[in-house]
């Protein structure tokens, strides 16, 4: 039996960043993985598909080249080719993940991982080969999977998220069923290569998760794109062909419509991978397809914690390699840690237009108590995305007026999630507006629209 100090299951965005910082800290550490290093994060959610999102942009681009005095003629769309890039490049990450483990000296089995007992793991390889290994603290990392429609078996031509970014043909129509970012993501894409996209939510707006008001400009935004929204809906039924897929669409009203589509992806959310992995055998508990943690990410038997996805929302991967790190420095005993603050974790959708925020909504910070003071500064207002082509987006600040604090910021448009980090270090410092406005950001820039929006919260914005 191998001994470890550390043992993880699983080598996504969680996993393999709390097995390089274990080791970093002096314990003898092992991952287990049992198909790719990089998990979905890497291998098939947010590389890959930035990846295809980037030709996306390019074809927008393009779109509207005469814009800006430039043109171009007979454009073609290589489908083949957009996937191979994105796949290469997600190649390229995992051999460097690989390396990564092994300069900081990571045990890494290739396997199934399952508990034997508190401690104890038996690993499986593809050959059925076992080996068992004993650690004085185990890890979950085992991430999620797109969580399927009821009584709708595989087909061909119902995908998830996994499918869309492989696809064997280009679709002329398609429905997305959810409107969260991983479905306007691929609303966005393929949209932008010439794709009748209808998009299926049954919240009453896009992107329930951000503010209002940056939800309901995505959705103006989109639709002038050309997308179609039933909103408040949901999809009573689905039957697929060879040829295409049907499906009948229950509005709020009651009414029933049925939609004709080469395509339809499903992405409704994701349920944690948490079967088969002998947690029956130990005090893990589960609720909802989640292991429940406290603060430290320590789950209700001793020595198992659980990190990412498996263990709950926001299912973002940089949540998860923030927990891990923060999971095995408690582990270390390192002073100074302090457990995640969700409000401190920003979101960020990939969409033409972008989509980011961090901290509170305005509709949560009001049921919250707070008096408020709200900034707002639009995209029209900035040179800088005058001269990008990029006239079309909004910044908005959301501050305590009683004591200053930056209580949350939301971003519609061209690089906002790139911006969105100015202000997630903000809020991590516990910045009020004052410190905000004596800051000098450089011109021309699209960051100035962070300094306009919090100046326009106080009365005090200069271009617009």
């Amino acid at each position: 039996m191998s001994q470890f100090d550390v043992i993880i299951i699983g080598g996504g965005p969680g996993g393999y960043v709390a097995a390089i910082r274990a080791s970093q800290l002096g314990m003898k550490t092992a991952l287990i993985e049992k198909e790719h290093l990089g998990g979905v994060c890497l291998n098939w959610g947010c590389i890959p598909t930035k990846a295809l999102l980037r030709s996306a942009e390019i074809k927008h681009l393009i779109d509207h080249a005469t814009e800006f005095g430039i043109e171009v003629k007979d454009v073609k769309i290589n489908l083949e080719k957009i996937v191979r890039r994105s796949r290469t490049i997600s190649g390229q990450l995992a051999a460097g993940i690989k390396h990564l483990l092994k300069k900081n000296k990571v045990t890494v089995y290739e396997g199934h991982g399952r508990f034997e007992k508190p401690g104890t793991l038996v690993v499986s390889d593809k050959d059925n080969k076992k080996e068992t290994l004993s650690g004085k603290h185990i890890i979950i990392a085992t991430g999620a999977r797109a969580r399927l429609l009821p009584n709708v078996v595989e087909h061909s031509r119902i995908w998830t998220a996994k499918h869309a970014m492989t696809p064997a043909f280009m679709p002329k129509s398609l429905l997305i069923i959810g409107s969260g970012a991983i479905g306007i993501e691929f609303a966005s894409f393929y949209k932008t290569l010439g794709a009748d996209v209808t998009v299926v939510e049954m919240q009453d707006r896009i992107l329930p998760q951000e503010d209002a008001e940056i939800s309901n400009l995505a959705l103006k935004n989109f639709s002038k794109q050309g997308m179609q929204f039933h909103l408040s809906s949901t999809v009573k039924d689905i039957k697929a062909t060879d040829k295409n897929v049907s499906a009948a669409i229950e509005g709020g009203d009651k009414k029933s419509q049925t939609i004709t589509v080469d395509a339809v992806i499903v992405a409704i959310g994701i349920v944690g991978n948490t079967e088969d992995l002998g947690l029956e055998k130990t005090k893990v508990k589960i609720d909802r397809g989640q292991i429940i943690t406290n603060e430290w990410c320590a789950t209700a038997e001793p020595g198992i914690y659980a990190i990412g996805d498996v263990a709950g929302a926001p299912w973002l991967a940089h949540k998860a390699s923030h927990e891990g790190i923060i999971c095995v420095e408690k582990i270390a005993g390192v002073k100074d840690v302090h457990p995640i603050k969700k409000d401190l974790i920003p979101g960020c959708t990939y969409s033409l237009p972008q989509v980011a925020s961090v901290g509170l909504t305005e509709d949560k910070a009001k049921a919250a108590g707070y008096e408020l003071k709200v900034g707002r500064f639009p995209f029209k207002g900035n040179g800088k995305a005058m001269a990008l082509g990029e006239s079309e987006g909004l910044v908005k600040t959301i501050f305590d007026a009683k004591t200053g604090e930056l209580l949350g910021s939301h971003m519609i448009g061209s690089e906002v999630t790139e911006l969105i980090q100015g202000f997630t270090v903000a809020k991590t410092l516990e910045t009020t507006e004052k410190e905000l406005m004596h800051t000098i950001f450089p011109h021309p820039t699209l960051s100035e629209m962070m300094h306009e929006s919090v100046l326009d919260a106080y009365g005090k914005v200069i271009h617009f």
